[in-house]
Order: structure tokens, then C-alpha cells, then sequence
């Protein structure tokens, strides 16, 4: 066993078969103790069998010429054909080509972008680790130096840690989390009641910068925004208008520190 913390991308590998034995064993270890990432997980399994039965039968042939990916993008300019065709085909190339079944997700579901993804990757977060009562967090607030340290080598950015004590959210810790769009830093935050708070940054490749906008995931409420390259997304399961205040008070401290 290592002490390496369990990633987004060892999960996504343990469902898809990808880790070499040892790290397997410590990604079932984990799983075991959280059983709610392990049901996450385990959905995705169901589905890639799925996709995968599906498409084996076809996966050996060549692929047809009326399926070439550039005939297909001149085609639709020509007459904007639909999205889900477009998508089926290349979803078609993908398993032809030998690609796993998780990426078969990421063309059925238009991907999106900019602080939309983020809001999404922050629900995500939250829905992960916030009901964790063993270990939500992987480095704690007495901790903030290597936190820092670690997000700083997998970002590319220094992050800033806001400070909500004003508002009566201590800062608990946080972890280095992997998303669609490269390492982002997941902080948590809790009150004097047990409500958790969960604060997403991480580089923006679209919207650059962004005003804050609103967004509802299920029961998770919150609001999201870019600045100067950098992305943040504050969540919970509070309403919006009362996270909104809160946001605001981010959005101001890291402004201050850019």
C-alpha cells in the first residue's frame, strides 16, 4: 500500500481495467470505504458493459467510407444534418479504433465548456466527498502549505484560499481533484451546524473571464465565474440566493490577490 491519494483518474482506470495490480487493490480498498463513490463508479461500469456488448459485433470491421469522420463534417455543413448523427458516427470510429467505452459517454452527451463545465464539475465534487464523514478532505486546513503546493505543481497557477470565517465557514481542507479539463483544487468548507461548502477552481481554457452566473445540479445549488484565466465554483445544499453572498466574497478576495 502507498500513501498516494486516490484520483478521479484511478477510478475512471479501475472501471475500465487499466491499473496494474497493486493499484487496483488500493483503488478497491477505497471504494470499499466509501461507498458512496463506489455506487458512482459502479453505474459507470454497468454502462460501459453495455456500450461495450453493444458494439463488439462491429468493432472488428472496417469502417465504412460513408462513416469517414471529414466526409461527415462537410456533409453537415452542407445540410446541417443533426447533432446525434454526427455523434453515433463518431462514436462508431472511436470503438473501431480500439477506444475504451467511458469515452463513449463523453460523445453521446455534448461536452460542454467554459464556467458551465465548471459549475457541473463542482456539483460533482460536492456530491463525491461533501457527505463523507471520514474523509472528505485529503490534506486539512493545518495542511494548507503542501495543498497549496500540490495544486500550484498541478495546475500551473497558485490558487488562493478564501477566507469565510466572516460568514461562519471554517476552511476544513481540501484535495487536488482531476476533471475533464486538466487538475482543478476542491476546497471544503463547514459551519458551526455541519453544512458543508464545496469551492472549485481551476485554469479556464473558455471563459477566460466570466461574470458569475447561477446554476441547479439535482439538489446542488450554485454559482460559478472566471477571472483572469482562473475558474471558480461555489456549491451546495443551500439555496442559491443565500450561497450568492458568499460567492461574492470569493470572488472579491481572489480579485484582490490577482
Amino acid at each position: 500500500m502507498t500513501d498516494r491519494p486516490i484520483t478521479e483518474d484511478d477510478l475512471h482506470a479501475y472501471v475500465d481495467g487499466r491499473l496494474d495490480a497493486a493499484r487496483n487493490e488500493e483503488v478497491s480498498a477505497y471504494l470499499d470505504k466509501h461507498p458512496d463513490v463506489a455506487n458512482r463508479f459502479a453505474s459507470y461500469s454497468v454502462q460501459r458493459t453495455l456500450l461495450q456488448g453493444a458494439f463488439d459485433p462491429i468493432a472488428g470491421e472496417p469502417v465504412p467510407s460513408r462513416l469517414n469522420l471529414n466526409h461527415l463534417i462537410a456533409t453537415r455543413r452542407q445540410n446541417r444534418i443533426s447533432n446525434w448523427r454526427l455523434a453515433a458516427a463518431a462514436a462508431v470510429l472511436l470503438f473501431a479504433g480500439g477506444s475504451g467505452g467511458w469515452y463513449m459517454r463523453d460523445m453521446m452527451v455534448p461536452p460542454t465548456e467554459g464556467v458551465v463545465a465548471l459549475a457541473r464539475e463542482a456539483s460533482d465534487s460536492f456530491t463525491t466527498y461533501a457527505g463523507d464523514r471520514t474523509r472528505p478532505v485529503e490534506l486539512r486546513a493545518d495542511n494548507m502549505v503542501e495543498l497549496v503546493g500540490w495544486a500550484t505543481e498541478r495546475m500551473g497557477r497558485k490558487p488562493v484560499l478564501p477566507d469565510l470565517s466572516k460568514s461562519g465557514y471554517r476552511l476544513m481542507g481540501g484535495r487536488v481533484v482531476s476533471t475533464p479539463h486538466g487538475a482543478g483544487l476542491m476546497l471544503m468548507y463547514d459551519n458551526d451546524q455541519g453544512t458543508r461548502l464545496v469551492m472549485l477552481t481551476r485554469p479556464m481554457a473558455v471563459d477566460q473571464t466570466r461574470t458569475m452566473t447561477p446554476h441547479t445540479q439535482g439538489k446542488v445549488d450554485g454559482w460559478a465565474w472566471a477571472s483572469n484565466g482562473m475558474g471558480y465554483s461555489l456549491v451546495g445544499s443551500l439555496p442559491s440566493e443565500a450561497l450568492h453572498p458568499l460567492a461574492d466574497d470569493i470572488r472579491s478576495q481572489v480579485q484582490g490577490e490577482a
